[in-house]
């Protein structure tokens, strides 16, 4: 027997079990099941069987639990609400009709991106119930794979899973070298690659943004060097500390520039091979109708601005 199978009818065994309770007896419980009673009977000496123990005592006007029924009956109750709760919400998914969305995002472009669709998708869909995880893009990855979040608004560290999930360019920005605020060439409009040449840089843990350095050692290695990667850093927080207080470097997406905090600079780097794609993915499938909207409205919300 299958595992679908089996768990269906353990579900029915005890869903039948809860009913002779209540009715406290097994004739009342026949009619409100449709089965007859020796069927009934059998189902009920398969849970004890399946459980090890009495649960039901026969008594002159009826039946009652026994001590262990009662404890059954005070667990079973909390899982049969829950398995109905799960089975009606997959079935409102399948339908596309799943109001909550669980959205995962990279908590550095949520100001230019994410809020505006946000404000865009209440206004449109009032119904919607969305969930908001501040995640690096390796916890994103890892909600994606268990089925914990919808949508992914995440960088080009996602691309790796195109293939198991719908992925969507979002947008393509350029790239800023982060150094310390005094450093010498701190003034400078712009930078090249070949500029760092002689420089520290400060890279990332694969588990948190995975392959972050291998994007940084690939554009320094097209301008004829390999970068020397002195720390990781967990976190953007981290990054800036480390660039500030250890005289480092580090690349990273061009709307970091809009608010640098203190002691760090962000100058744009001109190299054409320089650029960081941000991703939106969401799992395979009939997407719910809530989800496309947030899909499209971010898009619009990361379509460039006319100018003039």
């Amino acid at each position: 027997m299958c595992f679908v199978h089996i768990l269906r009818f353990m579900i029915e065994l005890l869903r039948a079990f809860c009913i002779v309770v209540e009715e406290g007896s097994l004739n009342r419980a026949t009619e409100r099941l449709h089965i007859t009673q020796p069927s009934l009977t059998r189902q009920m000496q398969a849970l004890e069987n399946e459980i090890g123990g009495a649960l039901l005592e026969r008594q002159s006007s009826g039946v009652k639990p026994t001590a262990l029924g009662q404890v059954a009956l005070a667990n079973v109750g909390p899982v049969l609400e829950q398995y109905d709760a799960v089975c009606a919400d997959l079935r409102r998914q399948a339908r596309g009709q799943r109001a909550e969305l669980r959205i995962g995002y990279i908590g550095s472009a949520a100001h230019t991106y994410l809020n505006p669709a946000l404000a865009a998708l209440r206004r449109e869909h009032p119904e919607a119930k969305v969930k908001l995880l501040d995640l690096s893009p390796g916890e994103q990855i890892a909600a994606l794979e268990k089925g914990d979040i919808d949508l992914a608004l995440i960088g080009q560290e996602g691309a790796s899973l195109s293939r198991d999930f719908y992925t969507r360019k979002l947008a393509t920005l350029g790239v800023c070298v982060v150094m310390p605020a005094d450093h010498p060439l701190a003034s400078r409009r712009e930078l090249s690659t070949t500029d760092l040449k002689k420089e520290a840089f400060i890279g990332a843990p694969d588990d948190e943004v995975p392959g972050r350095n291998q994007w940084i050692t690939r554009l320094c290695r097209k301008a004829g060097f390999r970068p020397k990667f002195i720390a990781d850093a967990a976190s953007i927080g981290e990054v800036f500390s480390m660039v500030a207080g250890d005289g480092a470097v580090t690349l990273l997406p061009d709307y970091f520039a809009q608010t640098p905090p203190p002691g760090v600079t962000l100058v744009p780097l001109i190299d054409p091979a320089a650029h960081w794609d941000l991703l939106l993915i969401w799992q395979r499938g009939r997407a719910p109708r809530v989800l496309k909207a947030m899909v499209d409205l971010l898009a619009v919300t990361a379509r460039p601005k006319p100018t003039g």
